[in-house]
């Protein structure tokens, strides 16, 4: 079941249900804003910050290709090979060979990079304990949702149905 799903059985929206989830986007919009200039005041394009993020904090299993980062970015492939150009020049990130198929493109963090990626980390994790509480407790005010016309809440109706997507 996707969102757009959820949001089919949903008749009405309340001002409450409205309220909740601009304070949700602002909370959000919030924390990017600060997260840029972070990564501005660190000599970094946001994007190249997200992709330096992307790169090291790969789920196990998963390849660090420029495909896999250009995913988790959800940017095209040939944006992603700019970044990968741009942060390659600067030092902050190289390329290498797979290694059993020679033509595969693997990407590491370079000693540079990886402090410049350290030092924002930790000032992002310090800017999450300040703001965390208010942006998760708009996430939990804008989840609670409206009623359809069940009577049920939208992802009661979810967990009913036995899915959790």
């Amino acid at each position: 079941m996707s969102c757009y799903d959820i949001i089919r059985g949903m008749e009405t929206l309340t001002l409450s249900d409205y309220t909740s989830l601009a304070e949700l986007r602002y909370q959000i919009r919030c924390f990017l804003s600060f997260s840029e200039q972070a990564a501005r005041a660190a000599g970094l394009e946001p994007r190249q910050h997200q992709l330096m993020l992307s790169l090291k904090g790969l789920p196990d299993g998963a390849r660090p290709t420029i495909g896999e980062v250009a995913e988790r970015l959800q940017i095209q492939h040939h944006s992603a090979v700019e970044l990968v150009n741009r942060l390659a020049v600067a030092g902050y990130v190289r390329r290498h060979r797979g290694g059993d198929d020679r033509r595969e493109v693997l990407l590491t963090l370079t000693p540079r990079g990886e402090k410049v990626l350290r030092d924002l980390s930790l000032h992002h994790r310090a800017e999450l304990r300040s703001a965390g509480p208010a942006l998760v407790a708009a996430l939990r005010r804008a989840m609670r949702g409206t009623r359809n016309s069940n009577g049920y809440h939208a992802q009661a109706a979810v967990r009913k149905r036995g899915r959790t997507t």
